[in-house]
C-alpha cells in the first residue's frame, strides 16, 4: 500500500476522534500530512534518516507512554524503588541486571499493550468489536503476567536482605 497526502487524511481524522487508550483522553489533534514542499524530517510517516532521529521517536513514545499510562508511570515508580533498594541492600550486580531486566521487561510490555490499543482504536474507531476488545484484554493480560513475574522476581530478590537489614531475620540468609 503506498500512503500519500490523500490516503492518509482519513485515517488522521479518525484519529482525532479515537481515544489512544481506554483511560487515556486525547489532548491534542495529531499533525496534518506533510506536503512535499514541507520538511519531511520531523514527520513520523518518513523512515528515520539516521540513529539519532530513530532515538527521538522511541523516546517520544516513551514519553507519550509516561503521560498518558497510568500503568506505565506506577511502574516507573516501582521499579525505580526496586533499583534504589536493590542498592540499598547491596545486592550483587547479577541480582541488580536481573531486577533492572524484568523492570525493563514490564515496561516494554507496556509501551507494547499501548501500541496495540492505539492501533486497535485507529482500526475500529468509535465502535465496539469484540475482536478489538481480545486483542486489548490479551495485550493487557501479557503485561499483567510479566508484572506478577516481576512481582516474584522482587520478592525472591529483594525480600530476604530486605527482612535481615530491618532485624525480623538472622544473616544466615544470602544476598
Amino acid at each position: 500500500m503506498n500512503l500519500n497526502e490523500r490516503s492518509v487524511a482519513p485515517l488522521q481524522a479518525r484519529l482525532v476522534s479515537v481515544p489512544h487508550h481506554r483511560s487515556a483522553k486525547v489532548t491534542s489533534a495529531p499533525e496534518p500530512p506533510v506536503s512535499s514542499t514541507q520538511s519531511r524530517s520531523s514527520s513520523s510517516w518518513t523512515v528515520a534518516s539516521n540513529l539519532l532521529v530513530s532515538f527521538r521517536y522511541a523516546w517520544t513514545g516513551i514519553t507519550y507512554a509516561y503521560k498518558t499510562q497510568r500503568n506505565f508511570r506506577i511502574h516507573t515508580v516501582i521499579g525505580t524503588l526496586a533499583i534504589g533498594l536493590g542498592f540499598f541492600l547491596h545486592l550483587s550486580s547479577v541480582k541488580l541486571a536481573v531486577i533492572g531486566l524484568t523492570i525493563g521487561a514490564v515496561m516494554a510490555m507496556e509501551l507494547l499493550n499501548t501500541a496495540i490499543e492505539s492501533v486497535v482504536d485507529l482500526t475500529v474507531g468509535q465502535s465496539y468489536h469484540e475482536l478489538a476488545k481480545v486483542a486489548k484484554d490479551c495485550a493487557a493480560g501479557a503485561v499483567l503476567i510479566f508484572a506478577l513475574a516481576a512481582l516474584l522476581v522482587a520478592t525472591v530478590l529483594l525480600l530476604p536482605p530486605l527482612l535481615v537489614q530491618l532485624g525480623l531475620i538472622t544473616a544466615g540468609v544470602s544476598s
